[in-house]
């Protein structure tokens, strides 16, 4: 059985040969070639631990609060550890068990979820090996996707207690099993970036294209429909640049019915700033998950990025806005992490600053944050951006485009809908540079319509 200190010799079953019987009761989907030559294309098999998936897991066991959680990769035999939280070995001939007894095998056979809260019971799982040889009661976990879609392992938690999952842990489970996959999507295009690098002539023209993929995948395909709000995002990459840098935005639920609103600028650019972005995002999606103040999940990223990078190399700013329907609009309240204040452009054209600058995210163990709110009323407007709109150059002077000509171009836009306001700063900023636009800016617009009706509080 697995033991909540880790494995003991004489617990620890000897791995048994897959028969040619319980392999032909295996889901066809694991034989599946495509999604092997995924799995292989990884590279994570019998590997050894490394930090970026244990934390992950830890964050898992922490918030869930269970005694085991795991990062698997799965090919046609057995279902290798790449992160066993709760299992105290780094041999990789030890990470691992095989596929009939793993419960990753039900994952990859439906294609989704698996949440069992009694594996004794479930009929799914009743006769699973693992009940027995590792004490595996409650059982709950999301594919680990590859870059194409195919199911490459699972990311799941383990309980030796039968216990009911509640929504809010299946969210949270889905939210980092999504941040699992991004980690090995990343691996796999900077396999792909170092190929390319080494092709001659064509090596800067497909670089350039896996990066821009890569920024893509960093950023939200769609905003979500949010009741009573329209939402609107504009993104412009720096001009010249090959590497991925880390401007990002993201809109999300959390608590209660409120939801959450970010924009941030990480440091530096390449592969370390896609990574912190992807940090950044999916640690806040966590957080949201649990707690709508906006200042207390900033604090929550803080601790990340300074428990991932403990050389002190990487940091980032964000502006976090968390909304709630109001029976006289939309509340919002923000926190500010070294990053400019939101603009609130009001129906009659005036424009307010709303959020305290803060400081920098991941310099120190507690940075002041605070929380300033406000109501937007309808046909109000709210405004978060990072620096690339307000240090666009102007050439042949280079004068800064500033906070002073944001504002002016805020209030003088002649529609304040979220699409026409954010299209508005975008064309202002590169009006003024001439169109070219040396970093990558990010606008995220919010607005109440003027037909606002106090809508019903969010799912």
């Amino acid at each position: 059985m697995i033991s909540p200190t880790g494995v003991t010799t004489e617990h620890t079953p000897t791995r048994p040969a897959a028969s040619e019987n319980t392999a032909s009761a295996l889901p066809a989907q694991i034989l599946d070639p495509a999604r092997l030559v995924a799995v292989r294309r990884t590279g994570l098999l019998d590997t050894g631990p490394e930090e970026p998936f244990d934390r992950l897991s830890r964050l898992a066991a922490t918030l869930l609060d269970t005694p085991f959680a795991f990062v698997t990769i799965v090919d046609d035999t057995r279902s290798f550890w790449k992160s066993c939280i709760g299992v105290d070995s780094t041999d990789p001939a030890e990470r691992q068990n095989t596929v009939e007894q793993s419960f990753c095998q039900y994952v990859i056979g439906t294609d989704r979820e698996l949440i069992v809260s009694d594996a004794r019971t479930d009929p799914r799982t009743h006769d699973n090996p693992s009940i027995e040889l590792m004490g595996v009661a409650a059982w709950a976990g999301f594919p680990v996707r590859s870059p194409e879609g195919l199911v490459l392992g699972t990311f799941c938690v383990v309980d030796t207690e039968p216990r009911d999952w509640t929504a809010r842990d299946v969210e949270v489970l889905e939210t980092l099993s999504h941040a699992a996959a991004g980690e090995v999507a990343l691996r796999v295009a900077l396999e792909d970036a170092e190929a390319v690098a080494r092709r001659a002539e064509a090596a800067a023209v497909q670089a350039a294209t896996l990066a821009t993929t890569l920024q893509e995948s960093l950023l939200p395909a769609t905003l979500p429909l949010i009741p009573g709000l329209e939402a609107a995002a504009r993104y412009r990459r720096g001009a010249g640049g090959d590497e991925v840098l880390g401007d990002f935005y993201d809109v999300f639920p959390s608590t209660r019915g409120s939801w959450a609103a970010v924009v941030g600028d990480v440091s530096g650019k390449g592969p370390k700033a896609a990574k912190t972005t992807a940090l950044a995002r999916y640690t806040l999606r966590a957080a949201a998950a649990r707690c709508a103040t906006p200042s207390a999940n900033l604090t929550t990223l803080n601790a990340a990025l300074r428990e991932w990078y403990t050389d002190d190399s990487q940091y980032l700013t964000a502006i976090y806005a968390t909304l709630r329907s109001h029976r006289d609009g939309i509340t919002v309240r923000v926190s500010c992490g070294g990053h400019d204040p939101a603009l609130i452009r009001r129906a009659d054209g005036t424009v307010e600053t709303l959020g305290r600058h803060g400081l920098i995210l991941g310099w120190l163990p507690d940075p002041p944050l605070r929380d300033q709110r406000t109501l937007l009323r309808r046909g109000d407007s709210l405004l978060m951006y990072t620096d690339g709109v307000t240090e666009a150059r102007r050439p042949p002077d280079r004068a800064m485009f500033g906070i002073e000509r944001l504002r002016q171009a805020v209030a003088a836009a002649p529609d304040a809908r979220a699409a026409q306001l954010a299209a508005t700063v975008e064309a202002a900023v590169l009006d003024f540079s001439a169109g070219h636009v040396s970093d990558d800016t990010a606008i995220l617009v919010l607005h109440v319509p003027a037909g606002h009706t106090s809508p019903s509080p969010a799912g």
